[in-house]
C-alpha cells in the first residue's frame, strides 16, 4: 500500500487497552494532574472494542484495594461491588464424583477471599470508563492500536489506529479511510497478557532478557442454571486436581 497521509491528534498520555489496568491509570493520572493544578494534562484511552466492556466477560472475584485507593468513596458513588463474600471453599478435586474441602488453615493467604467481592468485571469495567470520562479522558472505543510509532532516536512516540475499509486482498476498498496517529509524551500500553503490541516491545526492546516463560492456561467459562434454593450469594469455591494428572496444573472457582 502506497504511502498514506494521515492525520495526527496530540496527548500527554495515550493508553492503549479500555481494560481495568488502562482506565485506572488514566484515572490516577487525571487526579493527580487536577490536584497538582494540570488541568490541561491530555489523556487518551483507545479501546478496540464497540464499547468499554464489550471485550470483558468474566466474572472475578475482587480484592477492593485499588478500587479504595482510586476513589475512597466508591460506595456512595455506585460502583457496581454489590455482592460481598461470605463464605471460602477450597476443593481439592479426586474424580468426577469425589472431593476433599481443605481445611481453612491450609489456603495460601492470598487465596484467601475475606473482604473481597463477586462481581462482573464488564460491569465494573463500564463504571471505571464513565469515572474516567468524569475526569475528562478521551475514550476512543471501536479503535483498535495496529502500530507503534517511534522516534528518529527510536523511543515510542505513539501508536496508529488500524485503518477502516480494507478488503480481502489487503486493499482499500471505496469506503477506506485511513487510521489516525496518536502522539504522546507518555504510551502506555495496558493490551493484557499477549498483547500484539506488546509482543513487538519485548523484542525491539529485549524486555524478556533473563527472564523465564511465560506460562499460559486455557481458561473455560461456564454458565450454571441451579436450583435457587441452592443458591448462596457471596459463596466462592476452588477447586484443584482432577481431571489434570500430578503432572500438570490446574484450577478453577465457581
Amino acid at each position: 500500500m502506497e504511502h498514506i497521509e494521515r492525520e495526527s491528534m496530540e496527548f500527554d498520555v495515550v493508553i492503549v487497552g479500555a481494560g481495568p489496568a488502562g482506565l485506572s491509570a488514566a484515572i490516577k493520572i487525571r487526579q493527580l494532574a487536577i490536584e497538582n493544578n494540570l488541568n490541561d494534562l491530555s489523556v487518551c484511552v483507545v479501546e478496540k472494542g464497540s464499547e468499554v466492556g464489550a471485550h470483558i466477560l468474566s466474572g472475578a472475584v475482587l480484592e477492593p484495594r485499588a478500587i479504595n485507593e482510586l476513589f475512597p468513596d466508591w460506595k456512595e458513588q455506585g460502583a457496581p461491588l454489590n455482592v460481598p463474600v461470605t463464605e471460602d471453599k477450597t476443593y481439592f478435586l479426586l474424580s468426577d464424583e469425589k472431593s476433599q474441602e481443605m481445611p481453612h488453615w491450609m489456603v495460601p493467604k492470598t487465596m484467601h477471599n475475606d473482604g473481597n467481592y463477586v462481581i462482573s468485571l464488564g460491569n465494573v469495567v463500564r463504571w471505571l470508563g464513565a469515572k474516567a470520562e468524569e475526569l475528562e479522558v478521551s475514550i476512543f472505543p471501536g479503535f483498535a492500536a495496529s502500530e507503534i510509532l517511534y522516534h528518529a532516536d527510536g523511543t515510542v512516540k505513539g501508536i496508529q489506529t488500524g485503518d477502516m475499509g480494507i478488503g480481502k486482498d489487503g486493499e482499500p476498498t471505496h469506503n477506506f479511510t485511513p487510521g489516525y496517529e496518536l502522539h504522546a509524551k507518555y504510551t502506555i500500553f495496558a493490551e493484557g497478557c499477549r498483547g500484539h503490541l506488546g509482543k513487538r516491545l519485548i523484542a525491539k526492546f529485549d524486555l524478556d532478557k533473563d527472564a523465564d516463560p511465560q506460562h499460559y492456561g486455557i481458561g473455560i467459562k461456564e454458565l450454571w442454571e441451579i436450583d435457587p434454593a441452592k443458591h448462596k450469594a457471596g459463596t466462592v469455591m476452588h477447586g484443584a486436581g482432577w481431571p489434570l494428572t500430578e503432572t500438570g496444573s490446574s484450577g478453577g472457582w465457581w
